[in-house]
């Protein structure tokens, strides 16, 4: 007689190296808490609370009154991979070719697909800190192994050639950028990310995976830049990801892209269509109305987000024990609380304040949460 199994034996080995998504447990959280009529403001998700463009919404009801509701090409329908490759054109000086672009459901699953399409067990991926907290869970699951490269508020939070230079080994498959920032805002200039692809020019075995989802959201006017545009001699080794959800205010579309060579979006298409397929129909055609429309509206909102941006930062760094330093772009602001480490607050208790060292995150302070509600 066999021994019975329980959950334990059920669960697969590799879900032991990662842990939930932080980001989507306090938003749940959240949410929950709005339900039972609390007054709560959600910080932990990543979206603008604008609503989709009004020309966006309505390619996306003509869609479906067209009858746009079948099955889809699994990267992407033709008339999306179209407009991906004319907006890197026309905004990044990129030339790809609809065969070498791929979407998928969100830039999730499109980063997903290349890690899952390119790791093999002891495959290693550079990842420059603070980072997005997904980029090493799924690089883990996918048997790849993370090498993190810590950087500091001296350094602006960006990664200098040195110490790419100093994480490049034998085994290192990928490099990646996110520029801006997710979670620091920190944004590399035109000359920064030159000086990152002369290590990268030396080191041919190394890929690189750039996300450039918040390329649309700098301020003081920052000259955006993608590795590919500036070192093109790495234009063969390099995917370019972008997607619609921040800059178009359509995060639950769930519509990512990328562009780089045709043998690697073949085999991330291979991934796809064997995990979730294409991505949404009417999703795809709004973000093709996203991508071909006009665009003069994100002057607006870029407005808008710089004036939050500048007082945000402002009354935090005023804040005792905060130091907030301005972001480049994105929509986050990276607040180091050390000044209030081990303070007390007037009545006596000890603030609540942590430290994350392997990833720089850090919990926020009674006194940074009660100056967040104020501001909203």
């Amino acid at each position: 007689m066999t021994k019975k199994r329980d959950m334990k034996d059920l669960i697969a080995k590799r879900l032991e190296k990662i842990k939930p998504s932080a980001t989507l447990a306090l938003a749940a959280k959240a949410a929950e808490l709005k339900a039972a009529g609390k007054d709560v403001i959600g910080l932990a998700v990543g979206e603008p609370d604008f609503l989709t463009p009004e020309f966006i919404r309505d390619a996306a009801k003509k869609a479906m009154d067209e009858g746009k509701t079948k099955y889809t090409p699994v990267p992407g329908t033709p008339e999306l991979r179209k407009a991906v490759a004319a907006k890197f054109k026309r905004e990044n000086n990129l030339d790809y070719t609809p065969e070498q672009v791929i979407v998928g459901t969100g830039g999730k699953q499109v980063l997903y697909n290349a890690f899952m399409a390119t790791l093999n067990p002891g495959d290693e991926v550079i990842i420059p800190a603070p980072y997005w907290l997904s980029y090493p869970e799924m690089v883990m699951l996918c048997e790849g192994t993370p090498v993190i490269v810590k950087t500091t508020a001296e350094s602006g939070f960006k990664m200098s050639p040195a110490d790419l230079e100093k994480a490049i080994t034998a085994n290192t498959k990928w490099v990646i950028i996110n520029s801006p920032s997710n979670p620091t805002g920190a944004a590399y200039t035109t000359e920064e990310l030159k000086a990152l692809g002369e290590v990268l020019k030396k080191h041919e075995h190394v890929w690189v995976l750039t996300d450039d989802i918040y390329e649309h959201l700098t301020y003081d006017n920052f000259k955006f830049s993608t590795i590919a545009e500036v070192t093109p001699e790495l234009y063969d080794r390099t995917l370019t990801v972008n997607g619609v959800s921040k800059a178009y205010a359509m995060t639950g579309w769930r519509i990512g892209y990328a562009a780089g060579p045709v043998g690697l979006i073949k085999e991330m298409s291979k991934v796809q269509g064997q995990s979730t397929s294409n991505p949404s129909s009417i999703s795809q055609a709004a973000a093709t109305a996203a991508l071909n429309g006009d665009q003069e509206f994100l002057k607006d909102w870029r407005a808008k987000f710089q004036e939050r941006r500048n007082l945000v930062a402002g009354m935090l760094d005023k804040a005792d024990g905060l130091k907030c330093a301005t972001p480049e772009g994105a929509f986050y602001v990276y607040c180091s609380c050390e000044g209030a480490i081990g303070k007390k607050t007037s009545d006596g208790n000890m603030q609540r304040v942590g430290f994350d060292s392997s990833t720089g995150c850090g919990e926020k302070s009674r006194r940074h949460e009660a100056l967040m509600k104020r501001i909203g």
